[in-house]
């Protein structure tokens, strides 16, 4: 299951959906899409019911509430239903290259149980970001890596593959980052539920269409929210795992 969230990214999904459909046609990986929709003004989730593609469902929520709560619900919905073992990650505005995609697939299929697609290793590349995103980003990474003591080179991307046994083994409804950070929120779980990791890189394309949804509030709620729960494991060591895993 591919879980993509959107707010206002009409144009952008159906360019990604059609992108995966080129990639399910090969016939070498079968998959479903669960588009988690916020209830975009700009009529996303209508837009892409219109496609008719039977691979492709629609959760949508009453209002823009987080992409941390965004991917909450979509986990909460793949794993009532035990049809699927991997579940990935990516963003609907196409920074996410579905030609990137049957590497991860490779990687989640030799047992690791999740995997990074990583812009910081040899091999990936970000494009069309400045060189002062750039530096954010990378000094993002370093920081939660250092406070949290996660050695992986992208605590803060967002193109992952989850296996089923690994999401089944974590508390979701007790991580409560709503914004990006949830994404390092997600690493730490993963880091403390003893989780065997991969790294894949990947070719990182900033969006065409649409508005980004990074703003100053976003990267103070990581920056706090990252210095907290490394007090916190330093303080109470054992806290954390008592807190995201079962």
């Amino acid at each position: 299951m591919i879980l993509i969230p959107t707010y206002n990214e009409a144009t952008s999904v159906v360019e990604l959906l059609h992108s995966l459909k080129s990639l399910r046609d090969l016939k070498e990986f079968d998959f479903d899409v669960t588009v988690i929709d916020d209830n975009s003004p700009d009529k996303t989730a209508e837009i892409v019911a219109s496609l008719n593609l039977d691979w492709v469902s629609i959760l949508k929520r009453e209002k823009k509430d987080g992409l941390g709560n965004a991917y909450r619900a979509g986990f909460a919905q793949v794993l009532s239903d035990s049809s699927y073992d991997q579940i990935v990650t990516m963003d609907a505005d196409g920074s996410h290259r579905v030609a990137d995609l049957p590497a991860m697939f490779a990687a989640i299929s030799s047992g690791k149980s999740i995997v990074l697609g990583t812009r910081w290793i040899p091999g990936g590349s970000v494009v069309n970001w400045p060189k002062s995103r750039q530096l954010l980003s990378r000094s993002g990474t370093r920081y939660a890596s250092l406070a949290l003591g996660i050695k992986l080179a992208d605590l803060t991307g967002g193109f992952r593959i989850y296996s089923r046994q690994l999401l089944e083994s974590l508390n979701l409804k007790k991580m409560d980052a709503t914004g990006y950070c949830f994404q390092i929120e997600m690493a730490l779980a993963a880091h403390l539920a003893g989780a065997t990791a991969k790294q894949v890189p990947i070719t990182f394309v900033e969006r065409i269409n649409g508005v980004s949804k990074m703003s100053r509030a976003i990267v103070i709620e990581a920056l706090l929210q990252t210095t907290r729960w490394g007090v916190k494991r330093r303080l109470r060591p054992n806290a954390d795992k008592l807190h995201y895993v079962k």
